[in-house]
């Protein structure tokens, strides 16, 4: 029996991996990866560089080889229309092309929405930065195997500027709250199901605090923090709760929920869509 095969598809360019690394962070893509190969140990994990300039995108054959495949979040913005966008859109479509089963992290999220008919705008209300507070399931949420095991009413790892803006067609919204009314959803394009989600499943608090590092003088500017030791206090939080999850002061200090907390929690989103995409579609392709 062959070994499971997913692919992640790294949304980021060369110059934000590498801040990003700078300001303490690990490459969206290889945290992606880290966890699908705990979730999933007995997986071979790839990494695509989508956005990366002369970048070799796997073809309709390689792609219905995959049982699964991720789609990471990005500084990018998807209105922007660059190469390093358009090739991102173009793979996305491929995938739903040859129906191998997506998950998208915010980013994510909003590629599959434009590579599936559908449109992204800046979010007017602003960016969603920490935690994405009070993330409740729609009706069709409450029963979708994507939250089973997880409460109605949830916070979750996010920073994002951009929004759904219009459903693509075959859209099921799963979880809104005050900030964006797309907080989750599914997309059926074609036979192919994607799952996406505007916040960050697959982020432990550490990679909260290095993107803080990373754009924190934009965050001053927007109002989020007063000053450079307000924003140095704020990460160093995060870093610190990070190493000792049971710090209940730094926990309710920040407003840090369990379900953000322990990690099985927090990432059950990724592990459902193993269990109950990416598993039975492998078995339906006779792999295993």
């Amino acid at each position: 029996m062959s070994a499971p095969r997913l692919l992640v598809i790294e949304g980021n360019s060369p110059q934000t991996r590498a801040e990003h690394v700078a300001a303490g962070g690990t490459v969206a893509s290889q945290g992606f990866a880290d966890l699908l190969q705990e979730l999933l140990p007995r997986a071979v994990v790839d990494i695509c560089l989508a956005g990366d300039p002369g970048v070799n995108l796997p073809d309709g054959t390689a792609l219905e080889s995959y049982d699964g495949v991720t789609i990471t979040g990005s500084a990018l913005h998807i209105y922007d229309t660059s190469l390093a966008v358009t090739q991102q859109i173009e793979l996305t479509r491929a995938v739903l092309a040859v129906g191998t089963p997506i998950f998208g992290s915010c980013w994510g999220l909003q590629i599959l929405t434009v590579a599936a008919g559908g449109s992204v705008r800046r979010n007017p209300k602003g960016r969603e930065l920490g935690f994405g507070r009070r993330i409740k399931l729609t009706e069709a949420g409450r029963k979708h195997p994507m939250y089973a095991g997880k409460p109605e009413v949830f916070n979750a790892p996010t920073v994002h500027l951009d929004e759904v803006e219009t459903f693509a067609p075959g859209t099921t919204v799963l979880a809104s709250n005050e900030v964006s009314d797309v907080q989750s959803a599914e997309i059926h394009v074609n036979g192919a199901v994607a799952w996406g989600v505007q916040y960050h499943p697959e982020y432990p608090l550490r990679e909260l605090a290095a993107i803080t590092r990373r754009i924190g003088m934009r965050l001053i500017g927007e109002g989020f923090f007063t000053d450079e030791a307000d924003l140095k206090s704020f990460w160093s939080d995060l870093d610190a709760l990070d190493r000792e999850p049971e710090n209940k002061r730094l926990a309710w200090r920040h407003g840090i929920s369990k379900n953000v907390l322990d990690k099985k929690l927090r990432t059950g989103e990724v592990a459902n869509w193993i269990e109950f995409q990416v598993l039975p579609t492998r078995a339906k392709r006779c792999r295993g």
